[in-house]
């Protein structure tokens, strides 16, 4: 069954990679009143438009089911051999039951839809295999850490973090492949200059972001605390964390920090990029990014930062794709980014006070 319209595939006039422009960077600098969303990229899940979609959904997931459907043929977004994938079931194990669904190229699709509407019959070959797999039902982080060297501060810790979860289209590669090899290099570094650091450094890659920051929430969770609708709930550990580092847009090279509205990092963030500056890495922003991982410790009043990357192909071609494999790193967008990183959890490390702390407010809902 035919589960989308036939797509209008336009003609490609404008790069499918890019970097930021300095008006591009400046523009960050502009506030904006937003929900959430990535920097460009994705959006908030909030919102009664989005729970009109899922119940659109399930009900036409319903539809296929009681119409003996064998299962239903989408459009990718996209155009040119890149298939960007979708969630096409629930995750629950109690959830109803739905009929299988092939995401394809659009122009695969589109001659398919031509040809059945000319009167042509067309036969698909699907070898589609699909299971729970319900054996094991836990998930797991990944952590690693450098004790401090100051017998003041090394109780107190610095982390950084990626996920290393991705979608079964390609290898994810760019997401978020990217992210936890830059995290893992970036801390190689630092063990490897053999450099005092005063304060404890911890690397976590998360695993379950894709469905929703199940592996860094929990890690907050267990560690840390919650905050909320009835207030804070928080743990000791809370209070010893300087900040949280994550990475997760792509390969492209590191530009800025995003705040997450905290405006008192301004100052310090702004010296940390000067040695960089040849590199254009120059830009902050108070804006809000979501959908990573970073906001499970923004939620419990922990500096979390998301860095400000160049887009490459991301948005264009990589992100949730069949393309989003190894062949589209940016080998010196990589080195770079962990010189990076590897600086500013050095210097976070390093400081005489912890980074300064947004207000926490008296309760809100989780990310």
């Amino acid at each position: 069954m035919f589960n989308a319209p036939t797509p209008r595939v336009e003609a490609q006039f404008s790069p499918l990679a890019r970097r930021l422009t300095d008006a591009g960077l400046d523009s960050l600098a502009t506030p904006v009143t937003q929900q959430g969303g990535r920097g460009g990229g994705r959006g908030g899940r909030g919102g009664g438009a989005f729970a009109a979609v899922q119940e659109l959904n399930r009900k036409r997931a319903q539809f296929f089911v009681d119409e003996g459907a064998l299962g239903t043929v989408a459009p990718g977004r996209g155009d040119g051999g890149t298939v960007f994938t979708t969630n096409g079931m629930s995750r629950d194990v109690n959830a109803p039951a739905a009929v299988p669904g092939i995401i394809m190229a659009s122009e695969h699709y589109g001659r398919i839809v031509r040809t059945v509407e000319k009167g042509v019959p067309v036969t698909l070959e699907i070898n589609n295999q699909s299971r729970f797999l319900d054996r094991d039902l836990n998930s797991f982080n990944i952590v690693g850490e450098i004790p401090g060297t100051d017998a003041r501060l090394k109780d107190e810790v610095v982390m950084l973090g990626a996920h290393f979860d991705s979608w079964h289209a390609g290898t994810g590669a760019t997401d978020n492949a990217a992210g936890s090899a830059v995290m893992l290099e970036a801390l190689r570094i630092l063990k490897t200059l053999n450099l005092p650091m005063k304060r404890t450094v911890r690397i976590a890659l998360w695993t379950g972001e894709e469905q929703g920051l199940l592996g860094s929430r929990a890690y907050v969770r267990d560690h840390f605390g919650v905050v909320d609708s009835t207030g804070p709930q928080l743990k000791p550990e809370q209070s010893r964390v300087s900040a949280y580092y994550n990475l997760d847009n792509g390969t492209g090279q590191i530009r800025g920090v995003y705040q997450q509205g905290n405006a008192d990092v301004a100052p310090i963030f702004t010296e940390w990029m000067t040695p960089f500056k040849d590199w254009g890495v120059r830009s902050l922003t108070m804006r809000n990014t979501g959908g990573t991982d970073h906001l499970s410790f923004d939620a419990v009043g922990i500096p979390g930062f998301q860095f400000i990357q160049d887009p490459i192909e991301y948005g264009t071609r990589t992100h949730h794709s069949n393309q989003d494999v190894y062949e589209r790193i940016q080998d010196e967008d990589m080195k770079r980014n962990s010189v990076i990183v590897a600086a500013f959890v050095y210097q976070t490390a390093n400081r005489d006070a912890k980074l300064p702390r947004k207000p926490l407010p008296a309760g809100r809902a989780q990310p």
